[in-house]
């Protein structure tokens, strides 16, 4: 799981894997965010394009003003972009190997990783 320790989504989402059982890997997305290749994956294994990825409601997007430049850019730039600076990538990021979800939307978020 890629989380920020301060973000409170994250610790929210954290705490709702535990009680469903999870033990997690936590990373650290702004210290050492994904790698090209691996966030590559991730976006295939999501079917999400890579636009849901980008933190939008966070500063650094709001600050290079990527709500304007990110339609012109190509999908590897974006990757680029992404993997150059955890900030920008919309978090939580909750992986198994074969499923992955973007942020703690409940809808979204317990249809995948909560246990019945």
């Amino acid at each position: 799981m890629y989380h920020l320790p301060t973000c409170s989504t994250c610790k929210s989402a954290i705490k709702a894997l535990k009680h469903q059982g999870y033990e997690l890997d936590l990373h650290d997305i702004k210290a050492i965010p994904p790698a090209a290749d691996e966030l590559i994956e991730l976006i295939a294994m999501s079917g999400l394009p890579i636009s849901k990825w980008f933190n939008v409601s966070g500063e650094v997007y709001r600050e290079m003003g990527l709500k304007d430049k990110l339609s012109a850019m190509t999908d590897e730039e974006k990757i680029k972009l992404l993997s150059s600076n955890g900030m920008l990538i919309k978090r939580p990021i909750v992986s198994d190997g074969s499923k992955v979800t973007i942020g703690f939307r409940e809808q979204d978020f317990g249809p995948v990783w909560y246990r019945s």
